[in-house]
């Protein structure tokens, strides 16, 4: 688990290191994260003594001080400690997929795929009904969604991460949104496009700051990048639950497209 404001130095370039306490490791060089950011890039894995990690490395993990990374290995202390080494390996591939609307010939061979995970599954099928229900429910928080379908959160969870992976939804800060593809294989399904699909919110989404910071913008009416611009950082921060991260995240995002917060 690495946390927001971190995920956000790594792609800025500030942080190339992370230490964890394991006892054996558990990713390998070239393995790759799939994170909020997009992908990270596993560059090294090395076993440390906490004792010879040096103030630099500290800071390249994010830490003011080897005594604050010291202390945040302080848990587990029977386990050795691991150096990992980290890089941006760019955007998350997964993004372009679900953008990307099938064919007739590509929205049967997903209807095969989905086939086959209800086949796979310990409680029959589910595919159809846990699309249907996102279609129906976006932005709708996981445990309502498990809830109405008689699931537990950690299994619903799970199965929908699976759909992911085919590129047929997308999580949100709350919740989850069918993707394009997602929403022409249902409709491919059903023979017509749902008239009362709610439509995604025209413009650049920004990307995910966290629900509460998702939940005080959404309250103002704000769902997209070009929303956002209009307001004033000091504005902006000044929301209940947009804390710095969130600030600090929305703000790369409106750099990567040479936009910037409203001048002060």
């Amino acid at each position: 688990m690495i946390r927001p404001d971190t995920l956000a130095a790594i792609r800025a370039g500030d942080v190339d290191l992370a230490f964890r306490r394991w006892e054996r490791p558990r990713v390998l060089v070239g393995t790759r994260l799939r994170t909020r950011v997009g992908v990270l890039e596993v560059t090294s894995v090395d076993q440390v003594a906490p004792s010879r990690i040096t103030a630099a490395e500290a800071r390249r993990a994010g830490a003011q001080s080897v005594a604050q990374l010291k202390g945040m290995l302080a848990a587990k202390a029977d386990r050795p400690v691991w150096r990992v080494g980290l890089r941006y390996a760019g955007a998350d591939p997964r993004e372009e997929l679900r953008a990307a609307v099938p064919d007739a010939e590509e929205v049967a061979a997903i209807r095969r795929r989905l086939d086959r995970l209800d086949a796979a599954s310990a409680i029959g099928p589910w595919t159809r009904t846990t699309l249907a229900i996102i279609d129906r429910f976006p932005t709708v928080r996981a445990p309502e969604l498990a809830a109405e379908l008689g699931r537990d959160t950690p299994s619903f969870k799970r199965d929908v991460r699976k759909l992911k992976e085919l590129g047929l939804t997308e999580s949100l800060d709350i919740g989850y949104r069918l993707s394009p593809r997602g929403a022409a294989v249902v409709d491919a399904e059903s023979g017509s496009p749902r008239a009362d699909r709610v439509a995604a919110p025209d413009g650049t989404p920004f990307p995910r700051i966290g629900a509460p910071a998702a939940r005080a913008l959404r309250a103002q009416g704000i769902w997209t990048l070009e929303q956002v611009r209009a307001l004033r950082e000091d504005e902006l921060a000044a929301l209940h639950g947009v804390g710095p991260v969130a600030v600090r995240f929305l703000r790369d995002a409106l750099a990567e497209r040479g936009w910037g917060f409203a001048p002060g």
